[in-house]
């Protein structure tokens, strides 16, 4: 594989800044290699833009060598050895060369090393631990290159062994397979994450959202996430059953530009209690959780209809919901009914986006006498919901009459 992919190493390892960089770290007693994921999506022909470095330099003398070349230097994990280098709007992570002496699950203890072989054979996924030196040579000690060719995600060594180190790896191994494997997962990681599967209960709740939402976006993640499914490790993370059918309607593309929490919420929400869950189980953003929260009333508004609403019972619910909340309920709609009506999907989420302001407001239900109180936010909202009915009409003096006629059906 080396030399099929000469040119690309080649004109990779010539960028400047990198080049800069490799040439003050290497030489003098110590070596600089790029590894992990730049190595690799290099060798698949995709963009390396996160571009990590492992060293057998220490830290002090990583930013020894880095400032005197002219990088500023981050202390972003000096403790585990790692030092952001900057230059020319490009970061690059450097971490000097680990070996890990504990582990607990959740993290290890690891002492600093010279060895490029230990500190790869520490690494989770064979694909994730090829290294590239400044001279362009591949070094692989997993067969990494070949489960590349492949396209085939394989834990290195014991996959249990693996897990046991981390059990965030379970979701990676789904993750990582959504997005650069093949066909039926690993057969011998299947069967290492099904049996570590309850130390996924022992993992912060930041780190499994973290993973899961970036599942949720691979290409691969419908048949990904129906092999986590049957093999019982989709519940433990959702906490709830999922809607697989659902979730395969609308997650056919290859994720670019989708909102994750979307796809979470097509895959697990449906009523405003799925949301709360969420929240708590995934630790949710405020962001993610006012979506997916909206998202869950605008469906419950829709209720359980086997066809879609006309434009007026969406109207309504975008009130409640909001726009953005009404059209992603609409599509979960017509995906759970197993339709394929979607030209009548997008026709009412453009008509939807086309509905005037409803212009007046209090003020003018005061205007009319009623004096300032819970009843005038009551007419307000009879007007509304009377507006909607009537199709929407523009120009405020026309919307006015709504108020009118509100305060005269409540005499």
């Amino acid at each position: 594989m080396n030399g099929d992919h000469a040119g690309e190493i080649a004109r990779f390892l010539a960028q400047p800044v990198l080049a800069r960089l490799l040439l003050a770290l290497d030489g003098n007693g110590q070596e600089t290699r790029v590894v992990g994921g730049a190595v690799r999506n290099l060798l698949l022909g995709e963009p390396a833009s996160d571009i990590d470095l492992a060293t057998t330099a220490l830290p002090d003398e990583t930013i020894r060598r880095g400032r005197a070349a002219g990088f500023k230097a981050v202390p972003t994990g000096i403790e585990h050895g790692t030092v952001t280098l900057v230059a020319d709007g490009a970061s690059f992570e450097v971490t000097t060369l680990r070996r890990d002496v504990e582990t607990d699950g959740r993290r290890a203890k690891v002492v600093f090393g010279r060895d490029f072989v230990a500190d790869a054979l520490r690494r989770d996924f064979t694909i994730n631990a090829l290294g590239l030196g400044h001279d362009g040579k591949l070094h692989d000690y997993s067969g990494g290159l070949d489960d590349l060719a492949q396209r085939r995600v394989r834990f290195i060594g014991d996959a249990a062994a693996r897990i046991r180190e981390d059990y965030l790896r379970i979701l990676r191994f789904f993750r990582f397979h959504a997005r650069y494997g093949a066909g039926e997962p690993d057969a011998q990681g299947l069967r290492a994450c099904i049996a570590g599967r309850e130390g996924l209960a022992g993992l912060s709740r930041e780190r499994v959202r973290a993973e899961l939402l970036k599942l949720l976006v691979a290409p691969g993640v419908i048949a990904t996430i129906r092999a986590m499914a049957g093999a019982g490790l989709l519940m433990p993370v959702i906490g709830g059953v999922p809607y697989l059918s659902r979730f395969a309607a609308i997650a056919g593309d290859d994720g670019a530009g989708v909102y994750p929490a979307f796809r979470l919420a097509a895959l697990a929400v449906a009523v405003g209690e799925d949301a709360l869950r969420l929240r708590e189980r995934l630790r949710l953003s405020n962001e993610e959780f006012d979506r997916i929260e909206r998202l869950a009333r605008a469906q419950e508004g829709l209720g359980g209809r086997a066809h879609l609403p006309d434009l007026a019972a969406l109207r309504h619910v975008a009130h409640g919901a909001g726009d953005d909340a009404a059209a992603a309920a609409l599509v979960l709609l017509n995906a759970t009914a197993g339709s394929e009506n979607w030209d009548e999907v997008q026709r009412l989420i453009g008509e939807l986006g086309r509905t005037p302001r409803f212009e007046p407001t209090g003020k003018d239900v005061v205007g009319l006498g009623i004096p300032p109180g819970p009843r005038v936010g009551q007419v307000l909202e009879a007007a509304r919901q009377s507006w909607i009915e009537a199709g929407c009409p523009a120009g405020a003096d026309e919307q006015v009459e709504f108020i009118k006629a509100a305060l005269a059906a409540a005499r």
